[in-house]
């Protein structure tokens, strides 16, 4: 293997990482009382989307601040506990395909899902701008 090989596979690693940091980053934000809905639409390009299943689809990073800052109205806590990431990393873009486990409680105090509660799987698309990976999509379901 040449120093060229080498680098581009270290690259290829280090992407990996940053889009596991990514998503660590976006479950933190979903687990936190009150929903940070500024913090969660940084986490997109500006014509991200992202699409729950039943719960809301937002396109652009306003719609995504705006759908997550009505959260706390509908959901008093989650825990998401996400697994098995399967990362394709191509240039300045990448997919991924992550499996979710939540439990969430409504605004009212009822249990949304009893535990294990949700099952689900994220299908995911990155891209790297200015050198920082960023949700293009987020499709829960």
């Amino acid at each position: 293997m040449d120093l060229a090989e080498l680098q581009e596979r270290i690259t290829r690693l280090e992407d990996i990482e940053a889009i596991k940091r990514l998503k660590a980053r976006y479950c933190e934000i979903c687990d936190h009382e009150g929903y940070d809905a500024d913090a969660m639409a940084s986490l997109f390009t500006e014509d991200g989307i992202w699409d729950g299943a039943g719960v809301g689809k937002a396109e652009g990073r306003e719609a995504i601040r705006e759908l997550f800052a009505g959260f706390p109205e509908r959901v008093a806590g989650a825990q998401h506990i996400v697994a098995n990431p399967l990362i394709e990393v191509d240039g300045d873009r990448a997919r991924g395909v992550w499996y979710l486990i939540a439990a969430v409680t409504d605004s009212d105090g009822t249990t949304a899902s009893n535990w294990p509660g949700t099952a689900a799987r994220y299908h995911e698309d990155y891209v790297k701008v200015n050198g920082e990976w960023k949700f293009r999509r987020v499709r829960a379901g």
